[in-house]
């Protein structure tokens, strides 16, 4: 277990707890810093920051998980430190929300010619008023059976290259980047396994102004973390990571399940205090 967390999912996107209920977790199991990371949406992080002054051992960073576009695999792009209150950066990601409605009801037609039935109101009474994203749908096939667990159905269906994927407005990766700077946030590449060529993708965002890749993350094996390890020391960048936590599958990592060295919070925290010498961090 580590003392951060720096991928972390709450009720404002896809995951099962609240941003108040985040914070009470990561507080009790000890950690002393964590990042609330929603999907394409910061609007849990002021009911986040309100519920860590309960917990002043704890230091909340506010951030976001922002999905591009590749032609092969995901990316996924973290935004550290940003200006969560800006007005582009928030109208960005509105426009993002709006396109999840209809890929999410795009999968449930696909998955219904495939036989598997879920009922659409089902999913907004899951969703209710956070982000509509692919793990709503997977709850709702967990909960009629139709798989056995969580991952599974990005394995057998939801995922790029299942039968009932859609696709849906995105950036590319470089454009995330591009727009987690000018929201004078730290840019960092999610779980970099999901990239078909992860090495290309880092040195083409390391151009765009990457400042880090996430290298210690849920189930990676000892020697994925040494390669990443190694790839953001040959790219001059910070070795961050999360457990990616959404709460709604046993099969998760916990809050701060993997063991992210402190050190690289610091490096983070030092290189957001450059860039806005009045954070007050």
């Amino acid at each position: 277990m580590g003392q951060a967390d720096l991928h972390i999912h709450s009720t404002a996107s896809d995951g099962r707890l609240t941003p108040a209920e985040v914070v009470q977790e990561a507080a009790r199991r000890g950690l002393k810093f964590m990042a609330l990371t929603d999907h394409d949406t910061v609007d849990g992080i002021a009911p986040a920051k309100a519920a860590v002054q309960s917990f002043p051992g704890l230091k909340l960073i506010p951030g976001v998980e922002i999905s591009t576009d590749i032609p092969e695999g995901e990316a996924h792009v973290l935004g550290y430190f940003i200006d969560y209150t800006g007005k582009e950066l928030r109208a960005k990601l509105n426009r993002f929300r709006n396109s999840r409605l209809g890929r999410a009801q795009g999968m449930v037609a696909k998955l219904d010619k495939l036989g598997i039935h879920i009922d659409w109101q089902r999913i907004e009474q899951i969703a209710g008023d956070s982000v509509m994203g692919r793990p709503h749908i997977a709850q709702a096939m967990l909960e009629k059976g139709y798989i056995n667990s969580f991952k599974q159905a990005f394995t057998d269906y939801l995922g790029r290259d299942g039968p009932a994927y859609v696709e849906r407005e995105k950036l590319t990766p470089a454009e995330a980047v591009a727009l987690i700077i000018k929201a004078r946030g730290l840019a960092v590449l999610a779980h970099p396994f999901t990239v078909g060529e992860p090495e290309a993708m880092i040195k083409e965002l390391k151009a765009a102004g990457l400042s880090g890749i996430e290298t210690y993350y849920d189930n990676y094996t000892a020697g994925e973390v040494d390669l990443l390890v190694k790839l953001a020391q040959k790219y001059n960048l910070i070795a961050t990571g999360g457990s990616d936590f959404h709460g709604i599958d046993s099969s998760e990592s916990v809050i701060g399940g993997p063991d992210l060295p402190l050190a690289s919070v610091e490096k983070l925290i030092a290189k957001a205090k450059k860039i806005n010498p009045d954070l007050n961090f």
